[in-house]
């Protein structure tokens, strides 16, 4: 962590109207809320979203069942694992290897592990349990980006997951089965 730009940042918390106005909320164009809580950032947009009915407002999910609530909130834009690895997902697809999409973060795909087969992304709870999230499904008829959580995994489906490589770890050793696309063990 470095320490503060004392000609640019303002240190104090974003639920004081005070901080905020020092930082500019009622000049600025755009607001990038990016806090870890997602309960945090849909209160900070409704405050802004209330604040300033007309500026940009960007913010970041950590689950996906959030995404709407967000949205609802008063964000124009969120930014969620599956959202960022969905545009990512087509480049996967055409290939057999790891897709780096940030800084930690990488995108992949696996056949659908025995465990999971004809279970519904939710009922699978491989959020919960290893830290990725399923961004497609790839089945002979085509490609779904950002399934539904209420979508089956089809035993003879492949997934894209997008997580942390300690992520990924987890997801692999949980589902030690699962094969890449192109016949090896993942």
């Amino acid at each position: 962590m470095g320490y503060p730009n004392v000609e640019s940042d303002i240190l104090g918390s974003a639920a004081d109207l005070a901080v905020l106005e020092k930082a500019g909320i009622r000049e600025t164009p755009t607001v990038i809320i990016t806090t870890n809580a997602d309960d945090l950032n849909i209160y900070l947009t409704i405050y802004c979203r209330q604040l300033r009915p007309d500026v940009q407002i960007l913010s970041r999910a950590t689950h996906e069942r959030n995404v709407a609530t967000l949205h609802r909130a008063g964000a124009d834009s969120v930014l969620s694992y599956a959202s960022m690895g969905a545009s990512a997902a087509m480049n996967l697809l055409q290939r057999d290897k790891i897709l780096m999409v940030a800084e930690g973060l990488d995108l992949f795909e696996v056949r659908v592990p025995t465990q999971l087969a004809n279970q519904t992304i939710a009922e699978t709870s491989i959020r919960e349990n290893t830290g990725c999230s399923v961004v497609a499904i790839r089945t002979e008829e085509g490609i779904k980006v950002v399934p539904d959580p209420l979508a089956t995994l089809p035993a003879d489906a492949e997934i894209v997951l997008i997580g942390t490589a300690e992520a990924e770890d987890r997801f692999l050793e949980l589902y030690r089965e699962a094969e890449s696309p192109n016949g090896q063990r993942a």
